[in-house]
C-alpha cells in the first residue's frame, strides 16, 4: 500500500464504497442454477411421455404388471437419453465469469489498495497496467494503454486508449499504464449483459417441434378412432372387462414409443461420423438443425480471418525498397513484447536484411508521442535515428511527403492499420515507407463459403469491426451484398437484405439471430469470442471455431476441433444424412400407428372381438419399434438443399399409405375369418403376422425417397428385419404366446407383403413428388 501523490482529490472513501456495494451488489455475474432433479423431471413432461404414462396407469389398473414394467422401462429409457444431453448453460456462465479479473488495484481513502474484484463499485478509481485484466467497465482518466477487446467486441486489432476512452470488463491491457473510473459493475457491465443474454437465450429445436407435431397429429387421428372403437364395443354390448383391455391396446398402438430414442440414436451415429471430420457436437440435436440450416452468421475475427495481425502491404518510397523499410521498422519494434503490431512486423522481416544494421538503443512506444524509436548504425557506418508510428505523429518530425500521404489514405480506405517509417541523422527525418497491417482471411474461407453456397446455405458476416475493414474481408472470401450499419438493428431485418453487418455489439448479434429466426430461417452462428456467446446459444446451430474461448465453446452446439470452416460443411452434410434417417423412422411410425388403431376397429367389426391382447401389442411395439432403430445406421444420400420438416405433408402421405396398408391387413384378416374359418385365437395370430410383415414392407418403402430398390439397405437394418421376421414367424408357427398357424398360411402372408411393398412404393413415389417431402 502506498500513498498516492498525483491524485489527492479522486477515489472513494471506504464508507461510500461500502454503501454503494450494499445498494448495487458485488461486481459479479449472478447465477440461477436449475437443480438436476428438476431437469430430470422435465423429461417426463412431454407428449410421448404423457402417452406412455397413461398406458402404465391403465395397465396397473388392469393388473397387467409385466406389461406396465416394460412400458415404464421404455419411458425411463427415453428420458435418460435426453437428460444427459442438457445442462450446458451453467457451464457457459462459469466459463464467462472465469474471464473476469480476480483482483484490482483501486484508490480508497487516498491510497492504492489491492482489492478483490467483486468489491469494486461504480465510481471507484482503478489502475490498469501491462498484462492486467480490466476488472469492470471503466472510463480512462489519465494515461494511455493498448487494450485488447477482441474477446468482447470482436475487433482483431488492439485499440489505443486515451483519457475519455471506455473499455470493458475482461479486456486485456497489452501496453502502457492508465488510471480509470469504474462506470459499471456486475450484471450492468458488457460482460454481465452477455451472461444475461446467454441465460435468457433459448430456441425450441426443430427436433422438439417435429416430435410434438407428429405426436399431436397421431393423437388427434388415433384418438378419434379410439372413440369409435369404444362406441362400437358398447354397441356390441361388450363387458367393461373386455373394453378396458381393448382401449389399452389402442393407446399402446397410438404411441410412437421409440421416436425420441430414434432422434437421439441417429444424432449419436452422426456425431461419431463428424467427430472423425474435426467436429465435436455438444448437443445431439445440433446435427438435426444442421440439416435445415439455411443462413450462417459468421463472425469475422478468428472465424473468417486468422485472428492475428500480419503485414498486408509494404510500400517503399523513392530511394528505398520494401526489405529496407521492414528492416527499419523491425529495429523500431519491441522484441518479445506483448504488442501485436511489433510482433507482426518482426515476423515479416528477414534476418539477412537486419544484418545490415547495428542497433544502438531502442525507445518503446510512447502513447503521448504515438511513436517508437531506435538509434542504429547503417551499413556505411552512419548513425541514424529511426521512428515508427502513426502518420500524423511521424510527419510532424519529417519532411512533407505527398506520396506518403496518398499511400496512407489509400491503405486506410481499405481498412488497414497503417504505420509510417522514417529515418535520418537529424530532424527533419525522411519518410522511407508505409506498412499496412490487417487480420488476413484464412486461406480456405473463400472455398468453404462457396461450398456452403452450393449446399443452399447463405453466409452473412456479423462483426464488431468497422464497415471498411469488414468489406475488405467480405470481398476476399466471397461474401456479397450490401453492408448494414444501422444501429440499433431493425427488429424485422431480413437475411436476404445484407451480406455484411458491421459495428455490431453482442446484444446486436443476439437480436440479429432472433430476427432471422422470426423470418423462418434455421440459423447457424459461427464465432470464437465471449462476444459471440449469446448468439451462439440462441442460434439453432451455434458453432465455436477451433480458436474459440471457453465461453464460446460452452455456449455452442458444435465445436470445431480443427482450424477453418471445413467442419461446418461436414456438419451440414452429416446433418442432412441424419435427417434422412430420422425421416425414415418418423414416416414409418406415422403409417404404422395409423394402421394399427384402424386395424383394431376393423378387426372388432370382422370378428366381433379384440384381435390383439395388450401383451401381443407390447411385444410388437417393443420388437417392431426398437428393431426399426437400426435405420439410424442405414445407407442414405444427403439432400442437396436444406431440409425442412413438413410434418403436415408427411402426415398426409402417411395416412394415404396407411389406408393402402390397412386394405391389405383387412383383406388378410377377412380371408382368415370368412375363407379359412379360423377361430378367434388363430385370428389373433394371423393379425400379429400380418402387422409384422406389412410393417416390414412399410419399413423398406419408407427408407427410400425414390423407389425402394434405388439403394442398398444398411447391414444392421437387414439383420434387424431378419430377426423381427424370424421371431414372430417362429412364435406363430410353433404357438409361442399365441395360437399356432400352419406354416403355409404364414408363408402366404409373407409373399403377399412383398407384393404390398411394391404397390406401396409406387404410391409413395407419387406422393413424395407431389408433397415435396424428400
Amino acid at each position: 500500500m502506498s500513498t498516492l501523490a498525483p491524485y489527492p482529490a479522486i477515489g472513494l472513501t471506504s464508507g461510500e464504497a461500502g454503501r454503494r456495494l450494499a445498494a448495487n451488489g458485488p461486481n459479479v455475474v449472478q447465477d440461477v442454477v436449475q437443480h438436476p432433479i428438476n431437469r430430470a423431471l422435465k423429461k417426463f413432461w412431454a407428449p410421448v411421455p404423457w402417452m406412455l404414462e397413461a398406458a402404465v396407469v391403465l395397465q396397473l389398473v388392469l393388473g397387467e404388471y409385466v406389461e406396465a414394467s416394460v412400458i415404464a422401462f421404455l419411458l425411463v429409457f427415453n428420458a435418460g437419453l435426453g437428460f444427459f444431453q442438457e445442462g450446458r448453460a451453467q457451464a457457459t456462465l462459469d466459463a464467462l465469469k472465469s474471464r473476469l479479473a480476480v483482483t484490482a488495484s483501486a484508490l480508497r481513502d487516498g491510497v492504492w489498495e489491492t482489492l478483490p474484484a467483486p468489491e469494486l463499485v461504480q465510481g471507484d478509481v482503478v489502475k490498469l497496467s501491462l498484462g492486467a485484466v480490466v476488472p469492470a467497465d471503466v472510463r480512462l482518466i489519465e494515461g494511455a494503454v493498448l487494450v485488447d477487446q477482441s474477446m468482447l467486441t470482436g475487433e482483431s486489432v488492439p485499440t489505443e486508449a486515451e483519457p475519455g476512452f471506455e473499455t470493458y470488463a475482461g479486456a486485456l491491457i497489452r501496453r502502457g499504464e492508465a488510471v480509470a473510473e469504474v462506470i459499471a459493475t456486475g450484471a450492468r457491465t458488457k460482460f454481465g449483459l452477455s451472461a444475461q443474454l446467454i441465460r435468457a437465450a433459448h430456441v425450441e429445436s426443430t427436433e422438439q417441434k417435429a416430435i410434438f407435431r407428429v405426436v399431436r397429429n397421431l393423437a388427434f387421428f388415433n384418438g378419434g378412432v379410439t372413440v369409435l372403437l369404444i362406441a362400437y364395443s358398447i354397441h356390441l354390448a361388450m363387458p367393461l372387462s373386455q373394453i378396458a383391455p381393448l382401449v389399452l391396446v389402442a393407446v399402446l398402438a397410438s404411441i410412437p414409443v421409440a421416436l425420441p430414442s430414434m432422434f437421439t440414436l441417429a444424432a449419436t451415429v452422426g456425431a461419431r461420423a463428424v467427430a472423425r471430420r474435426g467436429v465435436l457436437p455438444t448437443h445431439l440435436s445440433t446435427l438435426d438443425e444442421a440439416a435445415g440450416m439455411d443462413v450462417l452468421c459468421a463472425d469475422k475475427t478468428g472465424t473468417l480471418t486468422r485472428n492475428e495481425l500480419a503485414v498486408t502491404a509494404c510500400r517503399a518510397l523513392q530511394g528505398f525498397d520494401e526489405a529496407q523499410v521492414l528492416a527499419m521498422a523491425t529495429l523500431a519494434s519491441s522484441d518479445g513484447g506483448a504488442d501485436p503490431l511489433d510482433a507482426a512486423i518482426r515476423a515479416a522481416s528477414k534476418p539477412a536484411d537486419l544484418a545490415r544494421w547495428k542497433l544502438v538503443s531502442f525507445t518503446p512506444f510512447d502513447p503521448t508521442r504515438k511513436m517508437s524509436e531506435a538509434a542504429a548504425i547503417d551499413a556505411e557506418g552512419a548513425s541514424m535515428r529511426i521512428v515508427k508510428g502513426a502518420f500524423a505523429a511521424v510527419s510532424a518530425t519529417a519532411e512533407a511527403s505527398p506520396p506518403a500521404a496518398a499511400i496512407v489514405e489509400e491503405l486506410q480506405a481499405k481498412g488497414f492499420r497503417v504505420l509510417v517509417v522514417a529515418l535520418g541523422a537529424a530532424e527533419p527525418l525522411r519518410i522511407a515507407g508505409v506498412i499496412a497491417l490487417s487480420d488476413p482471411p484464412r486461406e480456405d474461407s473463400a472455398a468453404l463459403i462457396a461450398q456452403l453456397r452450393g449446399l443452399g446455405v447463405r453466409t452473412v458476416m456479423v462483426t464488431g469491426d468497422a464497415p471498411v475493414t469488414a468489406r475488405v474481408v467480405a470481398d476476399a472470401v466471397g461474401i456479397t451484398g450490401p453492408i448494414c450499419t444501422i444501429a440499433p438493428l431493425p427488429a424485422e431485418i431480413r437475411a436476404e437484405d445484407f451480406g455484411v453487418f458491421a459495428g455490431v455489439l453482442p446484444e446486436d448479434k443476439y437480436a440479429l439471430v432472433q430476427a432471422f429466426q422470426r423470418g423462418g430461417h434455421v440459423v447457424g452462428m459461427c464465432g470464437d469470442g465471449a462476444n459471440d456467446a449469446p448468439a451462439l446459444r440462441q442460434a439453432q446451430m451455434g458453432i465455436a471455431v477451433f480458436s474459440a474461448t471457453d465461453v464460446a465453446k460452452s455456449a455452442a452446439g458444435i465445436v470445431l476441433t480443427e482450424p477453418g470452416l471445413g467442419g461446418v460443411v461436414a456438419a451440414v452434410q452429416e446433418g442432412r444424412a441424419t435427417f434422412q434417417r430420422i425421416l425414415t423412422f418418423t414416416f414409418r411410425s406415422i403409417i404404422h400407428k395409423v394402421v394399427q388403431v384402424l386395424f383394431l376397429l376393423a378387426g372388432l367389426v370382422i370378428s366381433g372381438t379384440a384381435i390383439l391382447t395388450p401383451l401381443l401389442m407390447v411385444m410388437m411395439m417393443v420388437a417392431g419399434d426398437f428393431f426399426a432403430l437400426s435405420s439410424a445406421t442405414d445407407n442414405v444420400r444427403p439432400s442437396p438443399l436444406p431440409n425442412v420438416w413438413r410434418v403436415g405433408n408427411l402426415t398426409i402421405a402417411g395416412v394415404v399409405l396407411g389406408f393402402c396398408d390397412l386394405v391389405f391387413c383387412i383383406a388378410s384378416l377377412a380371408v382368415g375369418r370368412f375363407i379359412l374359418h379360423l377361430d378367434s385365437a388363430a385370428l389373433r395370430t394371423l393379425a400379429v403376422v400380418t402387422l409384422v410383415y406389412s410393417g416390414q414392407a412399410v419399413f423398406y418403402v419408407s427408407r427410400e425417397r425414390r423407389h425402394l430398390w434405388s439403394s442398398r439397405p444398411g447391414a444392421w437394418l437387414v439383420v434387424s428385419s431378419v430377426l423381427d421376421i424370424a421371431l414372430f414367424s417362429t412364435l406363430a408357427t410353433r404357438g409361442g404366446l399365441m395360437a399356432p398357424l400352419p406354416a403355409v398360411i404364414v408363408a402366404s402372408v409373407f409373399g403377399a407383403a412383398v407384393v404390398l411393398a411394391i404397390c406401396l412404393d409406387t404410391v409413395k413415389v407419387i406422393l413424395f413428388r407431389r408433397l415435396a417431402i424428400a
